[in-house]
């Protein structure tokens, strides 16, 4: 059996703050896919559905799509929670959205950019988590990604309760669990970030990629010098990339899905446009080496 094919996108404010140079990384590596997360440094879950609606059409005429609006949604502490842990990159305060619900706001947001996927979170992280903890969260989410069509993608973030690959795989088991004799629905994903399970200090199980590959149909992509404890380009790490991606291909082969996005979130603000440059180089090269299309 052939391996899904990988949908490259990037996240455009790991190339800089503005859209227009957003953009025109786009077109000069003929990348077609512009995940949103935030503007000239403001969040989109920050902006009015007219702000959005500005940004989307410039999107559109530049020939452009979004596949996923990465939304900050759920990192912030849960309700009644204190959180612990360090920084936490692009946090955001639900008193800062400008609708009355922010999950609402959200996802008209992801439809007025014809996004057909919103990453989540699950609440920065407390003593005493259990996955049970996030069930009406999600229950909620759930409806509305049905009443949108829109596919909720629950990330690992080391800051977060579910920080590794290992807590992603314990919530949708418990999900299920909890949901049988009735399937988890295909709006509710796990977006895998092996990056992400690394820089925690737990890289996934073969057991794990084989719980949730068949389900997944986005992943982020970033690597690490686990020396200097920082990120950097794709390929310039020591994450075994072209192992991690071929065993996850060849896992997601069991499901239906044929084809996955593959999204750099670069994370070197340093040197964002040309790292993220080098990330698309060094996932294209990867592919190529496991033979797998990136389009």
């Amino acid at each position: 059996m052939s391996l899904p094919r990988l949908a490259l996108a990037v996240i455009g404010d790991e190339i800089g703050p503005s859209l227009d140079e957003m953009i025109s990384f786009c077109h000069e590596h003929e990348v077609r896919r512009l995940d949103m997360r935030t503007v000239g440094g403001r969040n989109l879950l920050s902006m009015t559905l007219d702000e959005v609606s500005g940004i989307a059409r410039t999107i559109e005429k530049a020939g452009l799509q979004v596949p996923t609006f990465v939304s900050p949604l759920l990192k912030w502490p849960a309700d009644g929670k204190g959180a612990e842990g360090g920084t936490v990159d692009f946090a955001f305060d639900p008193a800062d959205c400008p609708g009355e619900d922010p999950l609402v706001h959200a996802f008209d947001l992801a439809i007025m950019m014809g996004a057909g996927r919103i990453r989540v979170f699950s609440h920065l992280h407390y003593p005493g988590y259990r996955p049970q903890d996030l069930f009406g969260r999600y229950e909620r989410l759930l409806d509305l990604a049905l009443t949108y069509s829109v596919t909720v993608e629950v990330e690992n973030e080391p800051v977060c309760n579910i920080a590794t690959v290992t807590d992603l795989a314990e919530l949708f088991d418990s999900m299920a669990e909890a949901m049988a004799p009735n399937p988890l629905p295909p709006t509710f994903r796990p977006l895998i970030d092996i990056g992400n399970a690394w820089a925690a200090g737990k890289p996934p199980s073969d057991a794990e990629i084989a719980a949730l590959a068949p389900r997944t149909d986005l992943i982020h992509l970033k690597d690490r010098d686990s020396a200097a404890k920082r990120t950097v380009p794709l390929g310039d790490g020591d994450i075994p990339w072209a192992r991690e991606l071929e065993r996850l291909l060849t896992a997601a082969s069991e499901g239906p899905t044929r084809e996955i996005v593959a999204s750099i979130e670069t994370h070197c603000p340093q040197d964002g446009r040309n790292a993220t440059a080098r990330s698309v180089a060094g996932l294209r090269r990867i592919a190529k080496e496991i033979g797998v299309e990136v389009v």
